[in-house]
């Protein structure tokens, strides 16, 4: 089997790390991770199911996720200055410009071209700042699972 990709947007803050674990501990309590959801379907959406968590807590989780790892967010547990296993790191300003054709990418913008994933290792994570009319708006973080 490979890599599934995933992706999430969530309302920007300055502190990432705060944003990536009020996010992980979001898609542990709704149960969108392997194994309540083997392949959690995205984008993820207001009316994504949310069975809820079925496991004491993200280590059980991902204890229980085995080998293919939870094919969601919930891998990526700390942030990085450069791209690194179970890490998110910032997608770089020549990256963003290649794919975006700027620095500063708007959510309509990244949305229509997700290739940007195809250059993203199993097992790790990047995130971009979403920005609307010249100020960051979301957070994007996005990765492959490991199997």
């Amino acid at each position: 089997m490979g890599g599934h990709p995933y992706w999430y947007t969530v309302p920007y803050q300055q502190d990432i790390y705060t944003a990536l674990h009020e996010l992980r501990q979001q898609e542990f309590q709704a149960g969108r991770y392997n194994p309540v959801t083997p392949f959690p379907a995205f984008p993820i959406t207001a009316s994504s199911p949310a069975p809820g968590a079925r496991h004491r807590d993200i280590d059980d989780a991902m204890e229980a996720s085995d080998a293919d790892g939870t094919r969601s967010i919930l891998d990526i547990s700390s942030i990085s200055a450069e791209p690194d296993y179970l890490t998110a790191a910032p997608l770089s300003d020549d990256a963003l410009t290649s794919y975006f054709g700027t620095t500063q990418p708007s959510h309509a913008i990244v949305e229509s071209n997700m290739t940007f994933l195809e250059d993203v290792k199993r097992g790790q994570a990047v995130y971009i700042i979403l920005y609307e009319k010249g100020v960051p708006a979301e957070l994007l973080f996005a990765g492959y699972s490991f199997d």
